[in-house]
């Protein structure tokens, strides 16, 4: 036997991989970003919703007057009960327990039995804001950024809205596939106008490109796609030459799990029959949840590591190198589990 023989005979084969990417709740910290906790819908007043986020659990509630909605952690700093299953009185939550109260700030205002309550006695309140139909959270004491504007006043768009079953696969995974431009047209069929990899563009806490393709069907796409933090998709364009819109955001549950929700949008022409505003919604529906169905397989087995990357993946390596400078925090911590 040569020395190259013995060589390649006692040399172990290694799986070629670059840098890696830190995943959610890695050494215990989370994307600072905005995460979708529930429908406004199921949010109303003088209810109390409780949604898994951030490797805890949080309860977002609305005063039994209307008013804003509120998200904090959820379980009660007098000895643990969980407020998801409590109720509101007035604007105030109270646990089901012992009967605490807690205001829209997370204080607690009140014991049940009257004691006085303790100095310390607060829940972590999240940022919130409510836009698109959906209720939002921040991971931080203050936000880093703000949600993106549509072009249109949100009473002016018809939206639908879509959430989806818990999935085990993090947010800024799914996200990978808006700057995987070589899956637009290997898995996706799509016919791309230009090549996107050098339009890219970004600030440090978004980043983005025009995108133009046609669909196998010959529908033309002509759209700017952006991912805002790590974990929202959002897009607006025309499909066909009629504008809409499309949101993605993903709310990190845990460590390789999260929970997809989705907006769909468009604007009624003048006059236009509700009938005809809803079959363009349901063309588009199709359009996007097709392009789901076909990503779905390999989002939901695989195991993204970053490995050989060529001339052609030169916006997924931009990407992959945004998600490891991305801030990452959990000021929440002690108070969710």
């Amino acid at each position: 036997m040569t020395m190259t023989g013995r060589s390649a005979a006692t040399t172990p084969l290694t799986r070629p991989l670059g840098r890696p990417v830190p995943g959610e709740g890695e050494g215990g910290v989370f994307s600072q970003s905005w995460f979708p906790v529930c429908l406004s819908v199921d949010l109303k007043p003088g209810c109390v919703v409780g949604a898994g986020f951030l490797g805890g659990r949080v309860v977002a509630f609305r005063g039994e007057g209307g008013g804003p909605a509120r998200v904090v952690s959820a379980y009660c700093v007098h000895v643990g009960a969980d407020l998801s299953v409590g109720e509101v009185v007035g604007e105030r939550l109270r646990c089901r327990f012992h009967g605490w109260r807690y205001g829209g700030d997370g204080r607690c205002v009140a014991t049940g039995i009257g004691d006085p309550v303790p100095p310390r006695a607060r829940l972590f309140r999240f940022p919130t804001v409510e836009r698109y139909g959906i209720v939002w959270a921040f991971n931080g004491e203050e936000p880093l950024f703000e949600l993106p504007e549509l072009p249109y006043p949100d009473d002016e768009l018809v939206l639908r809205h879509t959430v989806m079953d818990e999935a085990p696969v993090e947010p800024w995974v799914v996200a990978a596939q808006t700057m995987d431009l070589q899956h637009f047209s290997l898995q996706h069929e799509f016919t791309l106008e230009d090549d996107p990899n050098d339009a890219v563009s970004g600030t440090p806490y978004s980043m983005g490109y025009p995108l133009r393709l046609r669909l196998p069907g010959g529908s033309r796409l002509d759209l700017r796609v952006d991912i805002h933090g790590t974990n929202i998709f959002w897009q607006t364009g025309t499909l066909d030459g009629r504008w809409f819109c499309w949101i993605s955001a993903l709310r990190a549950v845990r460590p390789g799990a999260s929970r997809p929700f989705f907006v769909l949008g468009a604007r009624p022409a003048p006059g236009e029959d509700p009938a005809a505003t809803g079959a363009f919604l349901d063309r588009a529906t199709q359009v996007m949840m097709g392009m789901l169905a076909d990503d779905a397989p390999v989002l939901l087995t695989m195991r993204f590591r970053p490995g050989l990357l060529t001339r052609s993946d030169r916006a997924l390596a931009r990407y992959l190198q945004y998600v490891r400078r991305y801030p990452r925090a959990h000021p929440a911590r002690d108070f969710l589990g």
